[in-house]
């Protein structure tokens, strides 16, 4: 079930790359959603040890 708090991105990638990204989703087990957002959050977590943790803005205008 979708969250209603969850923001939506709308993505266009090119026939290969979408083909990859469900081949490696499948081996690892996940959905090609969940494969993203592990890929999202990874990123993230090492851009965060190199440059410092992010903040968000604390009046929720995040875009």
């Amino acid at each position: 079930m979708r969250n209603k708090n969850n923001k939506h991105l709308g993505l266009e990638i090119p026939p290969e790359l979408h083909y990859k990204l469900h081949y490696i989703s499948k081996y690892e087990g996940r959905s090609a959603n969940a494969q993203i957002l592990y890929l999202i959050r990874k990123c993230i977590k090492d851009f965060e040890a190199t440059e410092g943790e992010i903040t968000p803005p604390a009046d929720n205008s995040i875009v």
